[in-house]
C-alpha cells in the first residue's frame, strides 16, 4: 500500500493505538508504506514543527543529548516533509535542538509526505503518550486542534485516548488569564492548584489567588479548602441607634456649645482657647 493511500485513511487506520511504536518503525526504516528517502540534510534549513505542543524543552536534558551527539552523532533520524526553500520537522525536535548546540552541520532525516492535519495529531499524540507535555501545553494543543480540524471534545478524545471529562476539564484551563498560564507553564502551579481558580468570577481574584499560592508554596488541599469558604468582604458591627436628644439639648444648655452624643462618645465642640478655658471650668478641670 502507498503513502498516500495509507495516509488518507487517518491517524487512527495508520498508528493504531501507539503513535510511538510507529515513529519508532518509520525511524528504523521497517514501517511498511513509510520508506521515505532518507539522506542527512541541513539543520539551518530545517524550520520546527508549527503544530508542535511543547513549549519548553529542559535546558540540562538537551545539554546532555547534544555532549552525547557530539560525541557519538545521531542514532535515530528526524522525520521531516519537504517545503519551499527547505524541510519541516515532522518528529525529532529535541534530537534537531541538541545537534545545533553540538554544532553538527547536518542532520540525518526521513523524508516523508504528511499533511498539516496528521503533522497536527502526530505531534500531539506523540508527545502525550511520551507524556512529555505540560498540562498548560495540552490545554493549549487540545483548543488548537478543535479549532483548526473542528472537532468536538468528543471526537478529539477519541483521537488522543482521553476520556471527554479529561478534554473539558484541561480546556478549561485556557480562560485562565495569560500570567496564571505562564505559571502553569513555568511549573508554579499544577492542574489541582488552576482547578478551583476557574471557579473564581473575578481575573483579579484568579491573579491574586495564584500569586499567593506560589509565593506561599500552598497545597492543592489547602487551596482547595479555602477557596471553598465564601469570599465575602466582612459587613461592619451593627450600630444600634438610641436617641440621645435630650440628653445633647441638656449639655448643649449646660456648655452653651454644639454637642454630639453617640453609643460610645460624648463631642464637645469649641472656638478657640478662651472658649476651651471656660469649658474646663464648668467641668471643674482648669488648672489654676
Amino acid at each position: 500500500m502507498s503513502d498516500k493511500a495509507r495516509l488518507g485513511k487517518g491517524l487512527e487506520a495508520i498508528f493504531g493505538e501507539n503513535v510511538n511504536d510507529v515513529l519508532e518503525q518509520i525511524q528504523q526504516g521497517t514501517m511498511e508504506g513509510f520508506q521515505g528517502s532518507r539522506q542527512n540534510i541541513p539543520c539551518q534549513d530545517v524550520r520546527p514543527n508549527p503544530y508542535q505542543p511543547r513549549k519548553q524543552f529542559d535546558q540540562d536534558k538537551l545539554q546532555e543529548l547534544a555532549d552525547s551527539i557530539a560525541q557519538h552523532g545521531v542514532f535515530t533520524p528526524i522525520l521531516v516533509r519537504v517545503i519551499p526553500n527547505g524541510f519541516e520537522l515532522i518528529a525529532g525536535e529535541r534530537r534537531l535542538r541538541a545537534s545545533i548546540m553540538a554544532n553538527k552541520p547536518t542532520i540525518e532525516a526521513i523524508i516523508l509526505d504528511f499533511s498539516d492535519e496528521q503533522m497536527m495529531e502526530i505531534s500531539l499524540v506523540e508527545n502525550i503518550q511520551r507524556e512529555d507535555l505540560n498540562i498548560m501545553e495540552e490545554a493549549m494543543a487540545y483548543q488548537m486542534m478543535m479549532e483548526r480540524l473542528s472537532l468536538t471534545q468528543e471526537a478529539l478524545a477519541k483521537k488522543v485516548g482521553k476520556s471527554r471529562e479529561h478534554i473539558a476539564n484541561t480546556v478549561r484551563l485556557n480562560k485562565l488569564p495569560s500570567i496564571i498560564q505562564t505559571m502553569i507553564l513555568n511549573q508554579e502551579l499544577s492542574m489541582g492548584h488552576a482547578r478551583p481558580l476557574i471557579t473564581l468570577e473575578k481575573e483579579s481574584d484568579m491573579i491574586m489567588w495564584a500569586k499567593r499560592i506560589a509565593k506561599e508554596n500552598l497545597s492543592v488541599r489547602v487551596v482547595e479548602a479555602l477557596l471553598k469558604k465564601p469570599q465575602t468582604i466582612p459587613s461592619k458591627p451593627k450600630v444600634t441607634h438610641h436617641h440621645y436628644d435630650k440628653v445633647t439639648r441638656s449639655l448643649e444648655d449646660k456648655f452653651q456649645t454644639q454637642i454630639k452624643v453617640t453609643d460610645s462618645a460624648i463631642t464637645i465642640q469649641y472656638k478657640g482657647w478662651d472658649d476651651l478655658n471656660r469649658i474646663l471650668d464648668l467641668l471643674d478641670v482648669n488648672e489654676e
